[in-house]
């Protein structure tokens, strides 16, 4: 036998009592151990968790992942993709590069040369930052609006709004307002409204969205009004947003 296939020269692995490893329908690979896990090859996984111990990451590994868990910490020497990291203690070592969402730790360290994108608390965090730039993200170029706003009364009134081209029959206020969400979510996504239009629909689509009836009461007109050329989709909404108030004084 010669010396490059000798069973001395590969590491041997140890599967410990209590560990879990499953694949799921994407071909993900899952490890959940009771003990510390040691990444040292690069791979897209679902689930990477230590139930008592802690999760190393090293240099010169990739690692993609839906979840990281670690009771303890989790020590990043590579490069790691995931939605989710969870511990007490999150380290990034020199040169490590980490892309994480949603980060949940008690103890965040980084070192001079390490990079941290994303860092978000929580979903909710996440939910109202990346709508908030929703127009930037998907049509930066068209929404940049260089050209001089035209001036409109603060309080005109919104026009009088037409049936809608595809029959829509919501009957309780709450199917009004999801109605409304629906229509101004797509609208403020297609990027093609002035900065300070947006702004204003953004804020009414942020009211619905957290369901704070008082705030888009005091808003929405106004909101509407900064529209220049509002779209049959835009009175829709609008339209909705009326029924809405409106049977709550019927």
């Amino acid at each position: 036998m010669s010396a490059g296939t000798d069973p001395s020269n590969f590491p041997t692995m140890i599967i410990p009592r209590g560990t879990e490893i499953r694949v799921n329908n994407n071909g993900q690979l899952s490890i959940k151990t009771p003990g510390n896990l040691v990444i040292q090859n690069s791979g897209l996984y679902s689930e990477l968790e230590s139930t008592n111990g802690s999760i190393r990451i090293e240099e010169n590994v990739t690692v993609e992942a839906v979840s990281i868990k670690a009771a303890q910490a989790c020590f990043i020497q590579g490069t790691v993709t995931a939605w989710r990291v969870h511990a007490k203690r999150i380290a990034l070592e020199d040169r490590a590069k980490a892309f994480i969402m949603l980060q949940e730790s008690e103890q965040l360290e980084l070192a001079k040369s390490a990079r941290l994108v994303g860092n978000f608390a929580n979903e909710k965090e996440l939910y109202l930052m990346l709508g908030k730039f929703t127009p930037q993200l998907k049509e930066l170029p068209s929404a940049m609006d260089i050209t001089p706003q035209q001036s409109i009364s603060p309080h005109r009134p919104f026009a009088p709004i037409g049936a809608p081209s595809t029959p829509v029959a919501p009957t309780t206020g709450a199917e009004h307002l999801r109605a409304a969400q629906t229509l101004l979510e797509r609208e403020v996504s297609r990027g093609d409204l002035s900065p300070q239009e947006t702004e204003a629909l953004r804020e009414v689509l942020f009211g619905i969205r957290e369901h704070n009836v008082q705030r888009i009461a005091s808003i929405y007109r106004d909101a509407f009004s900064e529209l220049r050329n509002p779209t049959e989709a835009l009175r829709q909404a609008y339209d909705h947003i009326e029924k809405f108030f409106n049977q709550r004084t019927t």
